[in-house]
């Protein structure tokens, strides 16, 4: 694990502590720490040079993000996967994410308009390779910034930043289980058809889409975690 770059930060705790829940988010979302393990805080401290202060901090942002599970007594692990989990993400984008998105159709402006179609413009131009992690994370980052364009203009900071929340969640099962295997859906066209309804103020089609969507998605990783889980855990 390469040592963290103090270079590149401000030297303030919160920043510091900040920049390091990233960088641990992203070894959780990529799969390198696996659903499950136990965090040895001491090796991450002396992995990534930093003090065991800042080090807590960005533990404690990522436990309230659902990626991280603190046991009393027992310290701090990986959030597990299963179906439960994974379902109720699920269900709750399909409950929450439609109604930011009719809102954000009602109230967003030119600007927003101009920002949902440029977030799906680079979607659309960028390249996910199964197995090439540079393009994959090239890919996700585009992927994240397009759904977050979508319903930006809500004006519903609590809905949002759950609803952000569920997509770090989200993300890891699809790192996790669509990391060899691209779904073979075209979702480029699904991304273009919720994007042009919503732009077009057409909400209630908008938000069908996207709810078809976010189904689709959820039952190819159900069947993908399905496939990977032991008869014994299903």
């Amino acid at each position: 694990m390469a040592a963290f770059d103090h270079s590149q930060a401000k030297t303030t705790k919160p920043t510091l502590a900040g920049q390091l829940a990233d960088r641990l988010r992203a070894e959780i979302l990529e799969g390198r720490l696996e659903p499950g393990a136990r965090l040895n805080l001491d090796r991450l401290r002396e992995g990534f040079g930093v003090s065991v202060s800042s080090l807590r901090e960005a533990v404690t942002r990522l436990v309230a993000d659902g990626l991280i599970v603190a046991e009393e007594q027992k310290g701090y692990s990986i959030a597990p996967v299963s179906l439960a989990n994974l379902a109720e993400i699920t269900r709750l984008r399909i409950e929450l994410e439609p109604v930011a998105l009719k809102s954000a159709i009602a109230l967003g402006t030119l600007d927003w308009e101009t920002d949902v179609m440029a977030a799906l413009y680079r979607l659309n131009r960028t390249d996910r390779s199964p197995g090439d992690r540079d393009s994959v994370e090239t890919w996700e980052s585009a992927h994240n910034a397009y759904h977050r364009a979508l319903i930006d203009a809500c004006a519903m900071p609590l809905l949002l930043r759950f609803i952000h929340q569920l997509h770090s969640m989200n993300d890891r099962y699809r790192r996790i289980f669509l990391k060899k295997n691209a779904d073979q859906r075209d979702v480029a066209e699904e991304h273009t058809a919720i994007a042009e309804a919503a732009v077009a103020r057409r909400g209630d089609e908008a938000a069908a889409l996207l709810e078809r969507h976010l189904e689709r998605t959820g039952e190819t990783l159900r069947q993908r975690l399905t496939d990977s889980l032991p008869e014994s855990n299903l």
